[in-house]
């Protein structure tokens, strides 16, 4: 292809890119690096019959034309990466200095936002992830071993979780979590404690919330390894057979192999997913218990007054950590397109 032919055949995609991803991360990274102007506070007199006092107000025009003037805020720096609401250096280092041990350390951190937030989102991610894929392709295994007549109204059932509106789904399952809901009161009936309560147990909740989003998330592995199922070479499966192996050999040294650059896939793409967590805590009302870094995000923009630089510096190190997460399937898959 001459170079000129691939120029304008890459310029559409390479122009949305920079218009729709460069673009507005740059703008976040510059946000990220100012605060709000401070509000002009001017000192009046007040005189009437019995003298006169002096008190303070806020200058609106003299705030209002400091913002027109200098619409981003004020220039800080990295201030608002090292604050308490974000990395909390100050903080952690005082946490580390008076606590008697790594679980009084971890406990002190747990009550600054960020880490709580960070910790909500890794543990969400870490076990969502896999078992989305494991489901994911014991299902694809199950329905691709049925009978042909009865794949489609199984694949369409498989399939509803992912077709429900995220927000629909997640609600549907805290209404069933509520005491009076069909899981709450089996809860109940097996703890023998009829006071127990889903929604006010920070644990109940993490698992709960980590339920439904293996249940969300699981039809999609299955539709992709279902699609590659259908590409295992048959030949190969049948010398197999005629050798003697198992199902489970087969899966294990046939199957699997096969459908791998599937799985790398699969685990880009939840790895990303899992890691913007946030319907799953609107939804549930969940914030009391369990925080994630795009609900940090939300809950800076949100209100009346909103905290842009938080807010932008949030999703920074949210980018960050995603870049992080997926920088050793990126490179595993880069080194096997290498050997090729």
């Amino acid at each position: 292809m001459k170079h000129k032919t691939f120029f304008w055949f890459v310029f559409p995609s390479v122009l949305a890119m920079l218009v729709f991803i460069a673009l507005p991360i740059l703008s976040v990274i510059v946000q990220s690096l100012h605060v709000e102007h401070e509000q002009v506070i001017i000192e009046v007199e007040n005189c009437g019959p019995f003298g006169c006092t002096q008190s303070t107000k806020i200058d609106t025009a003299a705030t209002e034309a400091l913002r027109a003037a200098q619409p981003l805020g004020r220039w800080a720096g990295l201030t608002t990466y090292f604050d308490r609401g974000h990395l909390a250096l100050a903080e952690v280092s005082a946490a580390w200095a008076s606590a008697d041990g790594i679980g009084d350390f971890l406990g002190q951190l747990m009550n600054l936002p960020f880490y709580k937030a960070m910790a909500f989102t890794l543990t969400y991610t870490a076990i969502v992830t896999p078992l989305t894929i494991i489901f994911g392709f014991a299902i694809a295994v199950a329905v691709n071993s049925v009978a042909r007549m009865v794949r489609g109204p199984l694949i369409f059932f498989t399939l509803l979780p992912m077709i429900v509106t995220p927000l629909v789904g997640s609600l549907i399952l805290f209404w069933m979590i509520d005491a009076r809901g069909i899981i709450g009161t089996a809860l109940q009936w097996a703890a023998g404690d009829p006071d127990l309560s889903v929604k006010a147990s920070t644990p109940l909740m993490w698992i709960m919330l980590m339920v439904y989003g293996v249940w969300h998330s699981a039809p999609f592995a299955f539709i992709v390894y279902y699609a590659g199922l259908q590409t295992v070479n048959q030949d190969t499966l049948e010398s197999a057979m005629i050798d003697g192996a198992s199902r489970w050999e087969r899966i294990r040294y046939v199957v699997l192999p096969h459908l791998m650059p599937l799985t790398t896939f699969i685990a880009l793409i939840q790895l990303m997913d899992n890691f913007r967590v946030f319907e799953p805590i609107v939804s549930f009302s969940a914030q009391a218990h369990a925080t994630s870094l795009s609900w940090a995000i939300y809950n800076d923009l949100g209100g009346e007054t909103r905290q842009l630089s938080s807010a932008a510096a949030t999703s920074v190190l949210t980018i960050i950590g995603v870049s992080i997460l997926l920088s050793p399937v990126l490179i595993r898959t880069w080194r096997d397109f290498a050997r090729k």
